[in-house]
């Protein structure tokens, strides 16, 4: 095929999500592409995806993954987008045939945030009220959440960050779940009022880092995007999403991670958890970087052994029967 980039007067056309977002997101790696190739022209074009457009159902009720990214894989391999941003916890962990990811940029901070009503200000997860109204669409917030919180009430919330916020405001809800990251490249960091440790909630395998994906066979453009990757962010990722993948998992089954790099070493921690945060296996596991995919099948392996499987597999199950 022709690449993207063979000739100097072709315009390099990035695929984006139309949710603010998502455009605040794709512009930062257009301008950070532009930094490196101030010859090149660079354009976005938008497209809404069927994570967009059903607003109200729970997205474990809707159907696998690659809500937020189909049409865009389309787009790409019809040639109409050469390649796509996406939040990197959206992307399913197995690519339709002719695409790959390209390049994975430098992760915000992954963990998950206490968002409250004006009411609790001042109040962090432990001392919210029993009974207390949580939102959050993640059944893996949702499983952690209720294994250590069993007192409170949870509510679905479905819609972009301003619209939940709104709710939130509204009095809709007593507190929301969100991600740091997504909060931050808002500018909305003062809405955080607190950061949840690891011991409370696990994040999203890629959560904070944006996934670059393109054509697979366009290896000019590949090599030129990965002008913006973090070869750090892109171990922990990779980890995390073999990890995933390993246990066939999708976006919206209760599995979270949490990945550190030292030096060369790279430490990996995976919870699987049933959605009514009754039963839970954790562990974790060490070895060298660049052995990222193979820890976290190793991971995998290890929580299999001690039940994740059941658990997943009564998931499945009720995500088939529509419960």
């Amino acid at each position: 095929m022709t690449s993207a980039v063979s000739s100097p007067t072709r315009t390099i056309r990035i695929g984006s999500r139309k949710s603010q977002l998502a455009l605040v997101q794709t512009h930062w790696v257009k301008e950070q592409l532009q930094k490196s190739y101030p010859e090149i022209a660079f354009e976005v074009h938008t497209m809404s995806t069927q994570g967009d457009k059903i607003l109200d159902v729970a997205l474990a009720k809707i159907g696998d993954k690659g809500l937020f990214t189909k049409e865009l894989e389309v787009g790409m391999l019809n040639q109409e987008i050469d390649f796509a941003v996406h939040s990197l916890k959206d992307l399913p962990t197995n690519l339709p045939e002719g695409l790959t990811l390209a390049a994975i940029t430098e992760r915000e901070n992954p963990a998950d945030a206490l968002v409250l009503h004006e009411k609790y200000k001042g109040q962090t997860i432990d001392t919210l009220p029993e009974g207390a109204v949580i939102g959050t669409s993640s059944l893996r917030r949702l499983a952690q959440l209720r294994n250590q919180f069993p007192h409170f009430t949870f509510k679905d919330v479905r819609g972009n960050l301003n619209t939940r916020m709104a709710k939130l405001d509204a009095g809709e809800y007593d507190a929301l779940i969100l991600a740091v990251a997504g909060l931050e490249r808002l500018g909305m960091s003062d809405r955080v009022h607190q950061i949840l440790p690891k011991e409370i909630s696990l994040h999203a395998v890629g959560q904070g880092a944006l996934g670059i994906e393109c054509r697979a066979d366009d290896t000019e453009l590949i090599s030129l995007l990965k002008a913006i990757e973090h070869p750090q962010t892109r171990d922990r990722c990779l980890a995390e999403r073999a990890f995933l993948r390993d246990l066939e998992g999708g976006c919206q089954v209760p599995i979270g991670v949490n990945t550190e790099i030292n030096g060369d070493q790279l430490t990996l921690t995976g919870i699987v958890a049933s959605v009514d945060g009754q039963k839970l296996v954790k562990d974790t596991v060490s070895g060298e970087a660049k052995n990222a995919e193979q820890l976290g099948t190793e991971l995998a392996n290890l929580l299999r052994q001690q039940g994740a499987q059941e658990i997943l597999d009564v998931i499945f199950t009720e995500i088939q029967r529509g419960s």
